[in-house]
């Protein structure tokens, strides 16, 4: 089967989420970009008198992270125009959105069980064949797919964009023992050709390959400075 990639649904609209939902806009993919509704209203909100069940308070967080993104420098958007291939909405009103879209990647907070929480949300509502990624910096990917179904862990892996996604060439790829082997083989390839990445292929050991190198070398930095004085 001819797998393409159309549509990508971009679960958390911070720093990374938001860069990486504008590089895919570079390339020509249309992407629905989610977050957390807020759980109160800010003065600006409480001054046009509007509610918690706003669409424009409800989208709030996801909007002001992806505009905030947007005026960022060096420019994470080839051309503005492309922005408008991103739409936006919430975790709670618009999950249901994610039925048609080729690949899911995961971008929340690094912590396991969020992960999980927002795993299982996916589970509920993706097609089946559809691609399900996570960027994580450095949880094992492996401890991710507890409780997940079958069609689910078969097309799931660990897909970890660099900051600033549109810059920086690095994507690690890594796959569980039980991701389908195909799969890996189409995500390196197509971050490669399409995403414009020099694609690695990672074992799912904490931090995976950069990190762990970036982070004993920043270890080995602080053992000098103390041993120097």
């Amino acid at each position: 089967m001819k797998r393409i990639i159309k549509k990508v649904a971009v679960l958390g609209s911070g720093v990374m989420g938001s860069a990486i939902a504008c590089h895919l806009a570079n390339v020509g993919i249309e992407v629905l970009l989610l977050d957390i509704p807020p759980k109160e209203l800010n003065d600006k909100e409480k001054a046009a008198k509007l509610s918690l069940d706003s669409v424009v308070v409800r989208n709030r967080i996801v909007n002001d992270s992806l505009q905030f993104t947007l005026k960022s420098k060096p420019s994470p958007i080839y051309q503005k125009s492309f922005a408008s291939r991103i739409s936006t909405g919430n975790f709670e009103d618009d999950m249901k959105k994610i039925s048609d879209a080729d690949w899911i990647i995961e971008v929340v907070v690094e912590r396991l069980d969020i992960k999980k929480i927002i795993f299982e949300k996916v589970d509920t509502f993706r097609k089946q064949g559809s691609v399900v990624s996570s960027n994580t910096s450095g949880i094992p990917i492996h401890m991710m797919i507890d409780g997940r179904s079958e069609d689910f862990v078969k097309h799931f892996l660990g897909t970890h964009f660099f900051n600033p996604p549109r810059y920086l060439k690095l994507l690690e790829i890594i796959p569980t023992p039980s991701t389908d082997k195909n799969i890996v083989q189409f995500m390196m390839d197509f971050g490669l050709r399409v995403l414009g990445k020099t694609t690695v292929l990672c074992k799912d050991t904490p931090a995976f390959i950069a990190n762990r190198v970036g982070v004993f070398s920043i270890m080995s930095l602080f053992h000098n400075v103390e041993e120097m004085g």
